[in-house]
């Protein structure tokens, strides 16, 4: 059973959005949601996966800034209260991280005072 949820489970930033968007127009994925995964390892870590598949019988679906957003079960309690954004790296490149109080690397971003994390 699909569960369409709302609220703080996980949040997409406007950016992450907008370059998912971007992406799902460009490889012509036509409205496929996002699966977003993880996993700890022995360090306690959290490693991330993502890409666009089918939402399946028992996961989460949620509606972050646009996008559907799949979550398997298995996958809920690490990405509890995390945020993916789409960020510039300091050598100038752009790529999605994870903002995740579950992890024990976690370190709060500053924000720009709305809410959105400063680049």
């Amino acid at each position: 059973m699909n569960h369409k949820a709302a609220g703080i489970m996980f949040k997409l930033s406007k950016s992450a959005a907008a370059e998912i968007k971007r992406s799902l127009q460009q490889h012509e994925f036509d409205d496929l949601p996002i699966r977003i995964a993880a996993r700890r390892d022995n360090s306690g870590t959290i490693h991330y996966q993502m890409g666009f598949d089918q939402a399946g019988s028992g996961d989460l679906m949620l509606a972050c800034s646009g996008v559907d957003v799949v979550i398997a079960n298995v996958h809920k309690h690490l990405l509890h209260g995390a945020e993916m954004d789409f960020v510039t790296l300091e050598d100038g490149s752009q790529n999605f991280i994870f903002l995740n109080p579950n992890d024990p690397a976690y370190v709060p971003p500053d924000t720009d005072g709305d809410g959105e994390t400063a680049n």
